[in-house]
């Protein structure tokens, strides 16, 4: 029984062994990049409107700096700089002689660019109620007056169980607008069924871009048959 008892130990002091010494790795590795690595200066690193910083390379979300500091020096990031930068050397070199015999033009190289932030965009809410057919609708207008240079405004409907920040709430989604240089904001909004028509005058999804007010707008109501208990 004594020896069988310390065979027990023994099995999980290894475990434990082998599971302290990943986490001593995975410090290692953080305090490495953190380093030699300048966030400010990281195409790849972006902290967006949920507090959350991404990697825009590997497309993956981490909490802290550190574990994205932590994730650049993994096999995952590794393995993806090494395919870009195998492509972009592909790409300066011309490629292989075209059909004529002629090599086609070398490329630039493009570095992906980092912009500085400037805060949140300026935005008006309007609610409201078809006094016809009762259908509710909501426009969002978002000022961007300092909008960068060729950027057209985006957005995007996002899933409660996207998200990080709050505990996933499925009678919610999350309405997202982005522009550089602004931050992304978003808007909770009830989850749901948005009517989006076919297009045209009769539609009820509509977006704008008005490039003399710098003002995005989009607009959409919601179908009749949605519950409001």
């Amino acid at each position: 029984m004594g020896s069988m008892e310390r065979g027990a130990k023994t099995g999980s002091g290894g475990i434990a062994s082998e599971s302290q010494a990943n986490a001593d790795r995975r410090e290692r590795q953080r305090r490495l990049a953190m380093e030699v690595i300048d966030l400010a200066k990281d195409p790849y690193f972006m902290k967006n409107h949920l507090g959350q910083y991404e990697c825009r390379l590997c497309l993956t979300l981490h909490l802290t700096e550190g574990n994205y500091l932590a994730h650049t020096q993994g096999k995952r990031h590794q393995d993806n700089l090494g395919r870009r930068a195998a492509r972009e050397a592909k790409m300066a070199e011309g490629g292989p002689l075209g059909a004529a015999g002629v090599q086609p033009a070398i490329q630039k190289k493009v570095m992906p660019r980092r912009t500085i932030k400037i805060g949140r965009p300026g935005y008006k809410v309007t609610k409201q109620i078809d006094p016809t057919s009762g259908q509710k609708s909501l426009t969002f207008e978002i000022k961007y007056p300092d909008i960068g240079e060729g950027i057209q405004p985006r957005h995007r409907f996002m899933s409660s169980f996207e998200q990080k920040v709050e505990t996933p709430d499925r009678n919610f989604q999350y309405l997202l607008f982005a522009a550089e240089p602004y931050e992304t904001i978003a808007f909770k909004i009830p989850n749901w069924e948005i009517e989006r028509g076919g297009g045209g005058e009769e539609s009820k999804f509509y977006t704008n871009w008005d490039r003399d007010s710098l003002t995005f707008t989009v607009q959409f109501s919601f179908h009749n048959n949605v519950s409001t208990a």
